[in-house]
């Protein structure tokens, strides 16, 4: 039998909700918010009916209690206080539902089998979704390997939290799908989730951008804008790429989040922000504390918890599974239905994928474009990929464009170069050398014209 427990101070409103429920549940009462919390120590009850107004503690404090001591039960705020204001801070506070006394027997019955039918669905998706994690998948993320599955792990329980998370990783493993899967888990998946990368704003445009301006805030400023930190207020704020961002904005970012407040470029006025912030980057931000570019204090405000996705070289293990959802999904996407073949699978299981699993998608997207028939071959991939070798950068000396004054000069030098490898690549195949750049052959062969590319022992 479900167990009900009454946190309310008068007798005869606890006589009056035991009656209309005790057919159904065991009942227990609590007439202060002391006699509440002791009545957890005995196990925690299914749901609670908890009144608002009592004398020393009120309802809230014993609310505010139970969810910082992590006790999920629904909470049910049964109160004579027919006030919005009220309903709303006992629902911010993690209240589930509010019903006002003098209500319907019947509506009260319902109501709690219904938050006791809402919470058990909510069990099961969490068993679910554990059992997912077990197998390798945290929303669209695949990753069955002990370092992929710790993070989906630590991930999944600090998503229930408010901390600030910082995800780090090298560029390509999936550190903003990482931040999206975390709001979709949260308290907050129902309030917008805003992401700025702080890599692609310019300096004069990222303080606009995160917190708004007033009107003749500066030239072109024709009316008041909103900043991200506002429009995520309730939500989520991304701050992807954060290592790049300059060392005044960062102490504005320290301050929303110390403060909770912002203020907006030309105005004079706090303005309140309820947001949660994630954020990411691919740099090592206590080698760039050293140097001066990241200041410290933001970096321990940032990282409450930090989780650290492997490069996909480190768990090629998880590559097969990789490989056969994107391969569907592209398919789809393509209208085509394919296979990978083995020799294409074991090419690419032996790639590095210095681009991570952003490479091996985008590989598998021109495999897919590209091929002949229902199966992709070896042939299909990037050459670097079946070859096992990937692109050599330039070496000192080589790179010749890079000392020379003139920039006309030095495009041509690095087109001749650029493209002198890639011919070399494909043993001066010009249609393969073509579809690889994303060029029709025409446009490459009038290109090699221009520049005098000719391949080595013809005229």
């Amino acid at each position: 039998m479900r167990t009900v427990l009454i946190v309310d101070d008068e007798p005869a409103a606890r006589y009056g909700l035991r009656r209309a429920l005790e057919p159904n549940y065991k009942i227990t009462e609590a007439g202060t918010a002391a006699e509440a919390r002791s009545a957890f120590f005995g196990g925690q009850p299914d749901i609670v009916l908890l009144d608002i107004v009592m004398p020393g503690e009120d309802g809230l404090s014993v609310l505010r209690w139970m969810r910082e001591t992590g006790h999920d039960s629904p909470v049910l705020i049964v109160s004579a206080l027919d006030t919005a204001k009220t309903a709303v801070e006992a629902l911010q506070g993690g209240a589930t539902d509010y019903i006002v006394k003098g209500f319907d027997i019947g509506e009260l019955r319902a109501r709690v089998a219904n938050l006791l039918r809402a919470a058990d669905l909510g069990a099961e998706n969490e068993r679910l979704r554990r059992e997912l994690i077990a197998d390798g998948h945290f929303g669209r993320m695949i990753g069955a390997g002990p370092a992929m599955r710790r993070v989906f792990e630590m991930a999944e329980r600090a998503a229930k939290t408010d901390a600030t998370i910082l995800i780090l990783g090298e560029s390509g493993t999936g550190k903003d799908l990482l931040a999206q899967e975390i709001h979709a888990r949260s308290s907050r998946a129902a309030k917008p989730f805003v992401a700025v990368n702080c890599a692609a704003l310019p300096e004069n445009l990222i303080e606009s951008e995160l917190f708004g301006y007033e009107k003749g805030a500066f030239t072109g400023a024709a009316q008041q804008r909103k900043g991200k930190f506002e429009l995520a207020s309730g939500g989520t704020l991304f701050l992807d790429e954060i290592g790049d961002m300059n060392p005044v904005t960062q102490a504005k970012v320290l301050r929303a989040l110390e403060n909770r407040t912002i203020e907006r470029l030309g105005g004079s006025s706090p303005v309140e922000v309820d947001v949660r912030v994630l954020s990411a980057t691919h740099r090592n931000l206590p080698g760039e504390i050293a140097a001066g570019r990241f200041r410290e204090d933001l970096y321990y405000r940032l990282r409450v918890v930090a989780l650290e996705l492997p490069a996909l070289r480190d768990h090629k293990d998880d590559i097969p599974g990789l490989v056969e959802v994107f391969v569907a999904q592209l398919g789809a996407r393509h209208n085509r239905h394919l296979r990978m073949s083995r020799e294409a699978m074991d090419a690419q299981s032996r790639h590095n994928w210095p681009g991570n699993v952003r490479e091996l998608r985008n590989a598998i997207e021109r495999s897919i474009v590209l091929a002949e028939s229902d199966e992709i071959r070896a042939l299909d991939l990037p050459e670097e990929i079946r070859s096992g070798a990937p692109v050599v950068p330039a070496r000192d000396g080589e790179a010749a464009f890079l000392g020379e004054p003139d920039f006309r000069e030095a495009k041509r030098k690095f087109e001749v170069e650029y493209l002198t490898r890639r011919l070399k690549a494909h043993q001066w195949n010009v249609s393969k050398t073509a579809d690889e750049m994303g060029l029709h052959r025409q446009s490459l062969q009038e290109k090699l014209r221009e520049l005098g590319i000719k391949r080595p022992g013809k005229e």
